[in-house]
């Protein structure tokens, strides 16, 4: 038994002595390979941010296929990103992977980002003067008096805060066709002093507003 076992063993030896070669070069690039590793920096943490998947206009209802999520190192978010803003309502355009704040939201906060300015909705009776507006623009706000013609200025230097979809109609899933705003015009949303929102939502009740640039 015993010089069986010598003999296996010295054969073993011989085969080693043969390849030490070739072992020694994998346990080289093994013991490389498990240096790498350890070496490699750990991947920086993130953070999901919820972005526009395409180009957005002002007035666009979010819907989730108009989003996607991106990853983000901590504390690079904006201020006031939501992470889902879904049926929310654009307050002005947005561009293909920009976050959705709550400032770019019609809502409460439109006028956070102008100290001095109310957020407040009128109904231009001429959608297609209204729909001359964009965000941003400053205009002069006017009344006619329906009954005499008279115009008489309401508000200089109003800014637009918002141009929300009101469409006239809008197709349900069913195929028909269910009317969402009946008192025609286009609805804009403005930034007014406080000072004046009695005077502005007055003339749009009682008169035809218009506006000039």
């Amino acid at each position: 038994m015993l010089p069986r076992l010598g003999s296996l063993l010295r054969r073993v030896r011989r085969r080693l002595l043969a390849h030490r070669r070739l072992l020694a070069f994998l346990l080289t690039a093994s013991a490389v390979a498990v240096g790498l590793h350890a070496a490699r920096p750990t991947p920086p943490a993130t953070v999901a941010l919820t972005v526009t998947a395409r180009d957005l206009p002002a007035g666009t209802t979010l819907a989730p296929a108009d989003l996607t999520t991106v990853r983000v190192p901590p504390g690079t978010a904006p201020a006031g990103a939501l992470a889902h803003p879904v049926g929310a309502t654009l307050a002005a355009p947005l561009r293909r992977g920009e976050a959705v704040t709550d400032l770019r939201l019609v809502g409460p906060r439109l006028a956070e980002g102008h100290p001095g300015l109310v957020a407040v909705p009128l109904r231009f009776p001429d959608a297609g003067m209204a729909g001359l507006l964009h965000v941003g623009d400053a205009i002069d706000l006017y009344v006619t008096d329906p009954t005499d013609g008279h115009t008489s200025p309401v508000a200089t230097d109003v800014l637009v805060l918002a141009l929300p979809a009101d469409d006239a109609a809008e197709a349900t899933s069913t195929g028909q066709t269910r009317v969402t705003n009946t008192l025609g015009g286009r609805l804009v949303v403005v930034g007014v002093p406080a000072s004046s929102v009695e005077t502005a939502t007055s003339a749009g009740v009682g008169g035809v507003l218009t506006f000039a640039f």
